[in-house]
C-alpha cells in the first residue's frame, strides 16, 4: 500500500472516531443528560463531577471521560500521521507547506486537549483548543490559496468555505454568541470544519497509485485497442 494512501486512511479514520466518541460518551450522561447545544466538547472529558465554568455554569459529569480523552488523543495522532504521510502528495509551494504545518498544529491541539482535561489543567487544555480553533482553521484559508498544489487547488472553494465557517464559529463561541445553536453548538461549528476538510482531502488522495517512475499519479489503465492490436500481431 502506498504511503500516501496510509495517510489518507488515517485522515478518513479520524473523523468517524471523533464523532463516535462524542456520541457514545454523551449517551453515558444521566443527570443531567448531555446536550450538544449547552455542553462543550471538553465537558465529555472532565474527570470529576460537579458544577463547572464560572462564566457559564453547568453541571458536568462524564462517566466515560477516559474514552473521550483517549479518542481525542487518537484523533490527534491520526491527523498528525495524515499530515506526515501525505507530505509530498499535496505538491510544491510555500502555501502547501504552510497548510500542512497549521494542520499539524491542529493535530497537536487534539492531543493536548485529550491529555489535559479542562478540569485537570485548564491552561494546557485551552492552548490545545486554540490550536484547533485558530491555526487549523487558518490553515484551510491558506489551502484556498495553494494554487501550485493540484489537490488543494481543485478544492479551493471548499477550503475557503470551511475555513471561514470555522473561524466565524470560533469568534462567536469565544464571545458566547450562539445564534440559536447554543454555545456548545457554536463550538462544534468551530471544530468540525477541520475534520470535514481532512476527510475531503483524504478522498482525493486515497485513489493515488504509483506511476511507472515511482511517483504518485493517475492509475495506469491499459489501452484495450492497443492490447488487441498487439494480440493480433502476436498470432501472425
Amino acid at each position: 500500500m502506498h504511503i500516501h494512501r496510509l495517510g489518507a486512511y488515517s485522515w478518513l479514520l479520524a473523523t468517524p472516531l471523533f464523532l463516535a466518541a462524542n456520541l457514545i460518551t454523551g449517551l453515558a450522561w444521566r443527570n443531567p443528560p448531555f446536550s450538544w447545544a449547552i455542553n462543550n466538547i471538553s465537558d465529555l472529558g472532565n474527570v470529576t463531577c460537579g458544577m463547572w465554568d464560572t462564566t457559564r455554569p453547568r453541571e458536568v459529569c462524564s462517566p466515560w471521560h477516559v474514552a473521550m480523552n483517549s479518542a481525542m488523543i487518537a484523533t490527534g495522532v491520526l491527523l498528525a500521521l495524515g499530515v506526515l504521510l501525505t507530505w509530498s502528495a499535496l505538491g510544491p509551494g510555500v502555501a502547501a507547506r504552510t497548510v500542512q504545518l497549521l494542520t499539524l498544529a491542529g493535530a497537536v491541539g487534539y492531543i493536548l486537549a485529550g491529555a489535559y482535561p479542562a478540569d485537570v489543567n485548564e491552561n494546557n487544555h485551552f492552548l490545545g483548543a486554540l490550536l484547533i480553533f485558530v491555526l487549523a482553521n487558518v490553515g484551510m484559508l491558506v489551502a484556498s490559496l495553494a494554487r501550485r498544489s493540484p489537490i488543494l487547488g481543485s478544492m479551493r472553494h471548499l477550503s475557503l468555505a470551511l475555513g471561514l465557517t470555522g473561524l466565524a464559529g470560533t469568534a462567536l463561541f469565544l464571545a458566547q454568541v450562539d445564534l440559536g445553536f447554543g454555545v456548545g453548538g457554536m463550538e462544534r461549528i468551530a471544530v468540525f470544519p477541520l475534520l470535514i476538510w481532512t476527510a475531503a482531502v483524504a478522498v482525493r488522495l486515497a485513489p493515488l497509485r504509483l506511476g511507472r517512475r515511482g511517483s504518485p499519479g493517475r492509475p495506469i489503465v491499459s489501452n484495450p485497442v492497443r492490447s488487441a492490436h498487439h494480440g493480433t500481431q502476436g498470432r501472425r
